[in-house]
């Protein structure tokens, strides 16, 4: 018996975790994309404009050692804000890096390096709004 035409071919339960490479948010899994999903690499339209420069990346590359350099210093169990990395790499004007740096953060907690809460709470950073800490994992 032949499956019905409008069933999925897979579900997204079973699709790995993607992120994107421009701002490291968590890639979920669209029908549309069904036939080509190994080949996505943008969660937006948006991203896949900015695409991922050379400078952005290395930007990338000093915000995410930065964090790891912050946490290091601090006790077991401390977190840090991401403003901490982004005032550590861009001084004064530090406040244009502060998406950067969350994006950062994201990549690392996908890496599984680190972990990011809100009021203590470990949270999905790819749908966290509002003040973010970043921790180590234990």
């Amino acid at each position: 018996m032949a499956e019905p035409r409008h069933r999925r071919a897979r579900s997204g339960a079973e699709e790995p975790d993607k992120t994107c490479t421009v701002c490291g948010r968590r890639i979920e899994w669209r029908r549309k994309w069904a036939r080509d999903f190994d080949s996505v690499k943008y969660c937006s339209d948006g991203c896949r404009r900015r695409g991922r420069s050379r400078t952005a990346a290395a930007l990338d590359i000093e915000l995410a050692a930065a964090i790891m350099e912050l946490l290091e210093a601090r006790a077991t169990g401390a977190t840090i804000c991401p403003s901490e990395a982004a005032q550590r790499v861009g001084g004064d004007d530090w406040r244009e890096l502060m998406e950067p740096a969350r994006a950062a953060a994201r990549r690392l907690e996908a890496d599984g390096d680190v972990i990011i809460t809100q009021r203590g709470r470990r949270v999905d950073p790819s749908r966290a709004t509002g003040p973010i800490r970043i921790g180590r994992v234990r």
